[in-house]
Formats: C-alpha cells, sequence, structure tokens
C-alpha cells in the first residue's frame, strides 16, 4: 500500500510531498495547544480524536481519502494505540509512517533516531527524499479472550518493570521524561532491590510461566521461587533509551526480544547495570539471567503487565512479530 513518493519531475525540482494523515493527540505531554503548521494545506488532513474508540473511524477516513504517509505525534502510548486500533484497518498492509515526538516517553523515536523536535513538515520532506527504515512491534494476543483485538506496542515488561514504570509516573510529576525518567526510575528501583528484604515489590517478582516456540516451558535456573519472574522484557527495538542495551547477546534469531531475569539477588544487582548496558558473562544465566531472540512466546502472569507504558491485566497471552512496517528517520 506504501505508494512511490517521488516525482518524474526533473531531478532540480524538490520531491513531491505524499498525501498526509496525521493523527495528534491533544492529551500528549508536548502537543497541548499546538497542531502543525501544515494544518489547511492541500493533501494535508489532521485529526484530534479525544477517545480511542475515534481512531479507528479517523484511519478508515485517511485510508479512503489515499493517505500515503501516517504520522503520529504524541509518545509511545499514543502510537500503540493507534497501531492498535489502525490493525483493524490495515491489517498487514499500511501506508508509510512517521513518529512526531510529543510524549512523556518516545522510546520508539529514540529507537528511530527521530530527533524531539522533529515536526510533521520534517517528516513530509524525509518522506520524499525516501529515508525510512522497517520495525516490526511485538502482537499480544489475549488466549483467555481469543475474541479480545490484539495489542500492538513496541515493550512489554513484567514484575519488577511493572513496578518501576508505576514509580516513573512519580518522576513524570517532578518533570522528569524520556532517558532521564527512564535512568532516575532505573537508579530508585535498584536501590529499593539491593536493600529491600524478599517482600520488597521490587524483589518478590510476579508469577509467571513462559512457553517457547517449542511447546517447552523457558526453565527456572532454581534460584528464588520456581513460580515466580523477578523481571521479563520483551521489545522488537533495537536502541533504547539512555543507551540502555537490555537484550545484548541474546541467543538465537528470532526478531522477538526477551530477556528474563529469575530472581534479583544482590550479587545481581550490583552487575545489573553493566547487563542493562550490554554485559553478558556465562554465570549470569546460572544465577537467573537469561537473554533469547525468539518468534515469539505465551506467558501467564497473575500481576499486570506492561505495553507502551499502560498496565494490563493478570492472564494468558501470545506474543509474536506484528505486521512489518516502514517508518520514515531523519
Amino acid at each position: 500500500m506504501v505508494s512511490a513518493l517521488h516525482s518524474s519531475a526533473p531531478t532540480a525540482e524538490a520531491p513531491r510531498r505524499p498525501v498526509i494523515g496525521a493523527i495528534f493527540n491533544p492529551r500528549s505531554h508536548r502537543n497541548s495547544g499546538r497542531v502543525s503548521a501544515m494544518e489547511g494545506q492541500p493533501q494535508v488532513h489532521i485529526a484530534q480524536p479525544e477517545k480511542r474508540d475515534a481512531i479507528a473511524p479517523v484511519l478508515a477516513d485517511f485510508c479512503a481519502k489515499g493517505v500515503e504517509l501516517l504520522a503520529i505525534s504524541g509518545g509511545d502510548g499514543t502510537v500503540r494505540d493507534v497501531l492498535t486500533r489502525g490493525y483493524g484497518v490495515y491489517g498487514e498492509d499500511w501506508p508509510l509512517l512517521a513518529v512526531i515526538p510529543r510524549g512523556k516517553t518516545n522510546a520508539l523515536a529514540i529507537d528511530l533516531g527521530v530527533p524531539a523536535g522533529w515536526t510533521l513538515a520534517e517528516a513530509a520532506d524525509a518522506a520524499g527524499a525516501g529515508r525510512r527504515v522497517v520495525r516490526q512491534p511485538l502482537l499480544v494476543r489475549s488466549l483467555d479472550d481469543p475474541g479480545r483485538p490484539p495489542v500492538l506496542a513496541f515493550l512489554l515488561g513484567a514484575g519488577a518493570f511493572t513496578t518501576g514504570t508505576r514509580a516513573g509516573q512519580d518522576a513524570h510529576r517532578l518533570g522528569a521524561f524520556d532517558s532521564l525518567a527512564v535512568a532516575g526510575t532505573v537508579g530508585w528501583g535498584l536501590a529499593h532491590a539491593f536493600f529491600g528484604t524478599a517482600r520488597n515489590p521490587w524483589r518478590r517478582g510476579t508469577r509467571m510461566t513462559i512457553t517457547l516456540p517449542d511447546g517447552g516451558e523457558l526453565p527456572h535456573s532454581g534460584r528464588g521461587d520456581a513460580g515466580r519472574r523477578a523481571l521479563v522484557l520483551a521489545s522488537t527495538m533495537r536502541r533504547f533509551p539512555a543507551g540502555l542495551r537490555p537484550f545484548a547477546g541474546a541467543q538465537g534469531s528470532g526478531p522477538v526480544q526477551l530477556a528474563v531475569m529469575d530472581v534479583l539477588r544482590r550479587r545481581l544487582l550490583l552487575a545489573l547495570p553493566a547487563v542493562m548496558f550490554g554485559h553478558n558473562a556465562p554465570w549470569m544465566a546460572r544465577a537467573g539471567m537469561r537473554r533469547l531472540a525468539v518468534s515469539g512466546f505465551e506467558f501467564a502472569i497473575g500481576d499486570a503487565f506492561i505495553l507502551d507504558g499502560e498496565e494490563f491485566p493478570a492472564g494468558r497471552y501470545c506474543v509474536e512479530a506484528g505486521p512489518r512496517l516502514e517508518f520514515v528517520i531523519p
């Protein structure tokens, strides 16, 4: 569905801009009181849906109008909501996408190399120049309710990550965003986990089982409670905020990266900063740290987990790689 965006005019002329559909989240942190200087221009369609249920009709309208570039202005949660609602409209066949980072957290924009001040006009110019990269979001389906539409997101976290996300809301209220909020939350969590007892929410983990594509359950190291996992992360992104590399050295070649820590033992906690920046050592697997690159996995969890900043309920889920999406980059 992605149309050719180059004009057949002489090379002295600038490439033509595509037909643009832009969704601005009016509640996003940096969208307040602003839309775009391109509003009102021919072939530019801008919408500000107030509720999530209004997103799918907007996207269907964009599709009918022949939109070639779909821009999403907001944070990671806005991207998740647009992709999730858009999956029923576009399925596997999406237009070219652009992320305009305007939220409190913009991890996908960091992965794509999109600067904080990027504008819709700059994204349109980049589209005309053919600068783009492919990403696949996680596609998360409920196994308890197969009729529920899947969620498309780029970062899944559970255990201490859920606790950290809740704490991160405090960082946002104090004015810390993006990499600063990530670094502050990680530091705060490490302190709690290191000095807290096994009953501390940062350390006790979440009751969970993880099933790999071959049908076998991911073995537990036996450290701590064998029915719990202290920290679980999954993503398809390549670069992360604050320079973190949580999946470095992952075993396998699948598109879904998975990192699991069975228990937050103090030895592993002391090494955790190095681990999060890519360090790997044989003893870490014995201590309960695993990093895999798989086609997907299933999990059953007894507590809430996080998809791009939002909590989702306990239950059984399937995680796999979603549609191949082409993003405009600077």
